[in-house]
């Protein structure tokens, strides 16, 4: 089961994740795993003036940030409502927190394939996108300084809009 989605309107950044991660919803919180680097990140690039904990998901749309997933279905993932999120969030931009995550949304959505890390060249729902290195312990082959640096260009993507 999903977690509710942590959104307001008028955000900075939508960050998108998989449902793939069951333990979240078990967690009841975003990026609660053990490993899970997300709130390190985000506190490193400059999105939040201390690192948050998983518990204090709910205030991340006072810093302009949103969080959702992908819902996947047996067709692929369910991009009318993930679209619709978007359309109420309105954020800047969004960003998806893995190459597989936005591959999910590309092959749904009928775009190509991300092949780096960065700005992507389609839109979502008219909003432009960004990839960042996945946060989750899993992605520990990629040197810490180098996925910080990549989340603070996800910063700088945001100021440049």
């Amino acid at each position: 089961m999903p977690l509710d989605d942590l959104v307001t309107p008028g955000l900075r950044v939508l960050i998108t994740g998989t449902i793939a991660a069951r333990h979240r919803a078990e967690r009841e919180h975003y990026y609660a795993g053990v490993g899970n680097q997300f709130w390190f990140l985000l506190h490193q690039a400059g999105f939040t003036p201390r690192q948050l904990a998983p518990d204090e998901d709910a205030l991340l749309p006072s810093f302009g940030i949103g969080l959702t997933d992908l819902v996947g279905t047996p067709n692929g993932f369910d991009l009318a409502g993930f679209r619709r999120v978007v359309r109420g969030a309105r954020p800047e931009a969004v960003a998806f927190v893995s190459k597989t995550a936005a591959a999910a949304y590309a092959r749904t959505a009928g775009e190509r394939l991300p092949r780096k890390y960065g700005a992507l060249p389609w839109t979502i729902e008219r909003r432009p996108g960004f990839v960042l290195p996945g946060p989750s312990g899993a992605n520990n082959g990629m040197p810490l300084p180098v996925r910080i640096a990549m989340w603070r260009d996800l910063a700088d993507f945001l100021e440049s809009l």
